[in-house]
């Protein structure tokens, strides 16, 4: 037996419907197509199936009421998440064994360490060009070809505190001096660095005032816009209010198989926005769907993790997830399918619950969509889009069209036996 309690949960519940079906493992492989050893390992937990469908077809075969398919199905998500963490933490284990193994041969010891410490301490340090040390040399080395330079000291309107210290390159001014020239000649070259240094400072102080004005009139504008976003976004919050979704308690990314208070907030967001979930602080896979089918309305990347755009989302977004009741779409659906009404009503039933924000992850990275989970390849060859799947008007006259090729079910084919085979008689009570 699995020592998971998620997987142990499922194949209790597999084992369950194979022992009310009366059935043998024999006759249950040969009629869901799986081999016999495979549904050994499913029932006793000590597999689990990577693809939901096979466990679909165990279950209609065995006669399973829509309810224990929704609970076969949450049953197998956590499962089947718990698997691939598992699986996820023994490679992580393995390849950081692997690198400390190859590490330890080349690790230095403390004696090269040392020799290294003192080697780099016994060379020289290089002083960059600017320090003062570097520029005494040569400041030295240039003074008698420039001949005695005129201090500033000789200007009777200033003290030596008052005087202003030299750029580098007000170093270079003596050298535009004229031969023969006096110090009234120098005094004009020395006002220029002044003059320029005043032009910059004007320059920058009103650039710093344009700056703080820009700012001030952004910050107002964005106050003002802010407001009014969030009074109209879903839940009535603005954006001066905290969000818990951006907070340090929550992580970067919410997903699948987590249970806090960060998932309850993206429940109660997605509540708010009228889809059907329920507020349990419970990632499962009744949140994934709600999640994947927020991000296609909201125009997002639907791969069923909250991270910051589905958070942004789900605070500012209008978008509103209200869809079509069951006894709405049984009406549609037999009035769309008037030659076989019950079978088309079965197997949208069948399918996804009659919930028509319903989405199926595949394990190659598809999807199927909508009340009658048209799959992305039919998706591409009727001209559609996740977003038009999920109107349910839209997957409906899609059924339609597939269903009008042949005039049947092909499409669906394990519903459509399903649909057709009796149910199993409920075990008589001792």
């Amino acid at each position: 037996m699995s020592a998971c309690p998620e997987t142990e949960r499922f194949a209790a519940l597999l084992r369950s419907l194979k022992s009310r079906s009366g059935l043998s493992y024999e006759a249950l492989a040969r009629k869901s197509g799986l081999a016999g050893s495979t549904l050994h390992r499913y029932c006793r937990g000590t597999s689990v199936p990577q693809d939901y469908g096979s466990v679909h077809r165990l279950a209609t075969v065995c006669g399973a009421a829509p309810d224990e398919l929704r609970t076969l199905h949450r049953l197998w998500a956590l499962a089947d998440a718990a698997r691939a963490a598992a699986a996820g933490a023994e490679a992580g284990a393995a390849e950081r064994g692997a690198v400390s193994e190859a590490a330890g041969g080349t690790e230095p010891d403390a004696t090269q360490e040392a020799a290294r410490d003192a080697t780099q301490e016994a060379e020289p340090k290089a002083v960059p060009a600017g320090e003062p040390e570097a520029d005494a040399p040569t400041k030295a080395a240039s003074a008698p070809a420039q001949g005695p330079a005129p201090a500033p000291a000789q200007r009777p309107d200033r003290t030596p505190a008052q005087r202003p210290a030299l750029a580098p390159d007000d170093d270079r001014a003596p050298e535009h001096q004229a031969p023969g020239t006096g110090t009234g000649a120098v005094s004009r070259p020395a006002r220029r660095p002044r003059r320029n240094r005043l032009r910059a400072t004007v320059v920058v102080a009103a650039a710093l005032a344009a700056v703080t004005v820009s700012a001030w009139a952004l910050s107002s504008g964005r106050s003002s816009s802010g407001d009014g976003e969030g009074n109209g976004a879903a839940g009535g919050r603005s954006t001066g209010e905290v969000r818990p979704l951006f907070s340090a308690g929550c992580p970067p990314v919410i997903a699948m198989g987590e249970h806090d208070e960060c998932v309850r907030e993206v429940q109660r967001l997605l509540h708010a926005k009228g889809a059907d979930i329920g507020v349990d602080g419970d990632f499962g896979p009744q949140t994934l769907r709600r999640v994947t089918a927020f991000q296609v309305l909201a125009g997002l990347q639907p791969n069923g993790v909250v991270a910051e755009p589905t958070k942004k989302a789900l605070y500012t977004s209008r978008v509103r997830m209200r869809v079509w009741s069951p006894q709405k779409v049984r009406q549609r659906v037999r009035e769309v399918f008037p030659e076989v009404p019950d079978k088309a009503v079965a197997i949208a039933d069948c399918q996804s619950f009659l919930d028509p924000l319903h989405i199926l992850p595949n394990t190659n990275g598809t999807r199927n969509w909508g009340l009658f989970q048209i799959s992305d390849a039919r998706l591409r060859e009727l001209g559609g889009t996740p977003r038009a799947a999920l109107d349910p008007e839209w997957n409906i006259q899609a059924a339609r069209k597939l269903w009008s090729r042949d005039r049947d079910f092909g499409d669906w084919p394990h519903c459509e036996r399903a649909a057709d085979a009796p149910r199993s008689p409920a075990p008589k009570r001792t």
